[in-house]
């Protein structure tokens, strides 16, 4: 994905809110050199942000006619607002070796012993994990084929299916589960409750007078 930047000369706080009354967004762009600050169009980098490729992929950054090869490293966002208030980029390259979060996309769960023949449900523990990897082969997701799970089987970091080059941090947890087949509990049949017969009116006797 390409963006454009621009340099960004005055610092400060009162700096910093001329810019985001303006539409801006403040940022930085370090590693590989001198860092660099920068802003960006807001409506443009907000809309980015909703990408997944955005967060986990090799960025081209246009810069004063120059094009760089970036990496997100952070953003802070208004508490309660839909405004980016500062952003932070890595530069990188081909010999540069990152740590990154990135997403899990999971495939073939419908198609599984468990969900298809075992009426489980595929609970996903997680969503993400944290890999180091070359810069320039960052992948933007990693494919996690459920197709192979039964009732009561796991699937775990090892069992994924990995690039060359691409390690899993799982900072000291051994083997961490990343998906589990549960069975659904069976709903229990309620039977009906009759209705109890009716009391009988306060006040009023029967027979006749």
């Amino acid at each position: 994905m390409k963006f454009v930047a621009f340099e960004r000369d005055l610092q400060g706080t009162g700096a910093s809110r001329r810019l985001r009354r303006a539409g801006k967004v403040p940022g930085i762009v370090y590693g590989a050199g001198s860092p660099k600050n920068i802003e960006l169009d807001h409506n443009a980098l907000f809309h980015a942000l909703k990408k997944e490729a955005f967060h986990s992929s090799i960025l081209e950054m246009e810069l004063a006619g120059k094009t760089e090869k970036v990496l997100l490293r952070d953003v802070q966002l208004h508490a309660y607002k839909p405004q980016v208030l500062h952003v932070d980029f890595q530069r990188v390259d081909a010999t540069t070796r990152i740590a990154k979060k990135v997403p899990l996309h999971f495939v073939n769960e419908a198609e599984s012993q468990a969900v298809k023949f075992d009426n489980c449900l595929i609970n996903h523990v997680v969503s993400e994990l944290e890999i180091e990897v070359l810069a320039e082969k960052l992948p933007e997701f990693l494919t996690v084929d459920l197709g192979g799970l039964s009732k009561g089987q796991s699937l775990h970091v090892n069992d994924l299916k990995l690039e060359a080059g691409i390690k899993v941090l799982t900072h000291g947890r051994k083997n961490p589960v990343i998906a589990t087949a549960v069975v659904q509990a069976a709903e229990e049949e309620v039977a009906p409750v009759a209705a109890a017969p009716a009391a009988p009116e306060k006040g009023k006797k029967g027979g006749k007078k």
